[in-house]
């Protein structure tokens, strides 16, 4: 399925919802310590598995978007994880 601009739009913006959740839940979990590097590859992780199952959702995945969407969606996970370490790590 060829994803339009509004679908991955959608899935983007409950990926970033879900991602900053996931980093509020996991900082204040006293079960996960973690450096802010950790949390960087943690989170990345996190945001790669969840991208594709949101893709496979929609009978697509990454392989299968044209390159400047995934360009878009690799600055948008950049910028993201950026936001996470200056809101969060930073206090």
């Amino acid at each position: 399925m060829v994803l339009t601009e509004k679908t991955l739009e959608e899935i983007l913006i409950y990926l970033d919802n879900s991602v900053t959740k996931l980093a509020q839940d996991t900082l204040s979990s006293l079960e996960f310590q973690m450096n802010s590097d950790e949390l960087d590859l943690f989170l990345s992780s996190q945001y790669d598995i969840r991208l594709d199952n949101l893709l496979q959702r929609k009978n697509s995945n990454i392989h299968h978007l044209e390159s400047g969407i995934k360009n878009k969606t690799i600055q948008r996970k950049q910028t993201l994880l950026n936001t996470i370490n200056k809101e969060f790590l930073s206090k």
